[in-house]
């Protein structure tokens, strides 16, 4: 398994913690690493597949190492909810895995028809935590053609810290992208089932700690993901203060224990990923739709932050469905994403959040492309 642009996993796999590998230009390590095997003007068209607890993402995408460009054919997301109920039974729901087989076979149509050269699925939370996963990955292999990878959370963090910063620094950098965005990073990923949380970048700390360096990737996983948090505790239409307390004691706790194992101190910016932070983002914007391009890259305050996490937690259902930004099947479980990012900008001391619309997916078509296979 590639989890990262180095391609080297986590020692001993699984440990979150530090991570040996390089900090700094990432990109550009893997791009003179693999140099000599790929033409220079050769780009790759690879597919990645991001299958998570809610979601299940497919990218497409023309990268080219020597360049540090990754171009998007297709993005498509669909929400699948593969991770309905685990938290409770510690199985895939035969509903889950029939929603979730049915997407895969209409992205399997559309990489057939791109003439994508590499096929490489991941697949996180949820499938770690379920007793059942053998027959999931039965269901992929029978669809896809190649097994889904059951990757560690440290793995799920690195590959998003790579796809969430090839842009801020390194070959991959887009002219202006990173202007005031200071290394190290902490990307955040809140995911259905988990958060990630991995810090990394060149440089010092800065003046958030100005003893500190981040000579290395440190990456934590926690079970604080908006599906978990939701089936939890987030019951009732809106919530109760009660139920939103208890969640907030989980995700504080979660965060207290990042912290102990990922020097979050040393952060000079924070980077968020994934659908609760960019649709926050649009909400913070007061964006009529969903726009990608409007909330990549987009800095919204803690402030702002803030005041979004209690609208979406005093809304009922079908006042959050209404919202132009929300997607259909992110409606119950927004306030608990939102959650998680407010807790963590009041509990680290961040000013403001940095969306991005690039993440795992990006980081997997990099990691494809480095791939000699």
């Amino acid at each position: 398994m590639t989890t990262g642009p180095a391609g080297e996993p986590p020692p001993g796999g699984a440990a979150d913690g530090p991570v040996n590998g390089s900090v700094g230009g990432a990109v550009d390590e893997l791009a003179s690493r693999t140099a000599a095997h790929h033409s220079p003007d050769r780009a790759r068209r690879v597919a990645a597949i991001d299958c998570g607890t809610n979601s299940l993402r497919l990218l497409i995408a023309d990268v080219s190492l020597a360049r540090g460009e990754l171009t998007d054919v297709q993005r498509r997301m669909e929400i699948v909810r593969l991770g309905q109920g685990v938290d409770a039974t510690g199985r895939l729901a035969p509903v889950a895995l029939a929603r979730t087989l049915g997407v895969l076979a209409q992205y399997k149509r559309s990489i057939d028809q791109a003439g994508a050269t590499a096929v490489r699925m991941v697949a996180t939370s949820a499938t770690r935590d379920a007793s059942n996963a053998a027959e999931f990955v039965r269901g992929v292999v029978d669809t896809l053609g190649v097994p889904p990878e059951v990757i560690t959370g440290a793995q799920e963090a690195l590959l998003s810290f790579t796809g969430a910063t090839a842009e801020l620094t390194g070959a991959g950098r887009a002219a202006g992208s990173a202007d005031g965005l200071l290394p190290p990073y902490l990307v955040l990923d809140i995911g259905g089932g988990s958060t990630e949380f991995v810090v990394g970048g060149p440089g010092r700390a800065g003046p958030r700690d100005a003893a500190a360096d981040v000579p290395q990737l440190y990456a934590a996983s926690q079970d604080i993901g908006c599906v978990r948090l939701t089936e939890r505790h987030l019951h009732a239409d809106p919530p109760t203060p009660a139920q939103v307390a208890a969640a907030t004691a989980d995700i504080d706790a979660a965060i207290a224990s990042a912290a102990e194992q990922v020097p979050v101190t040393a952060a000079r910016t924070l980077v968020g990923l994934a659908g609760s932070v960019t649709t926050v983002t649009a909400l913070a914007l007061g964006l009529p739709g969903y726009d990608p391009a409007r909330i990549h890259h987009a800095r919204i305050s803690a402030d702002q932050v803030h005041e979004v996490t209690l609208r979406l937690l005093s809304q009922t259902r079908a006042q959050r469905a209404a919202l132009g930004p929300m997607h259909p099947g992110r409606v119950d479980i927004i306030g608990a994403g939102a959650l998680v990012l407010d807790r963590v900008l009041t509990r680290l001391g961040f000013t403001e959040v940095v969306a991005s619309e690039h993440d795992i997916l990006d980081g997997i078509a990099w990691s494809i492309a480095a791939d000699d296979r």
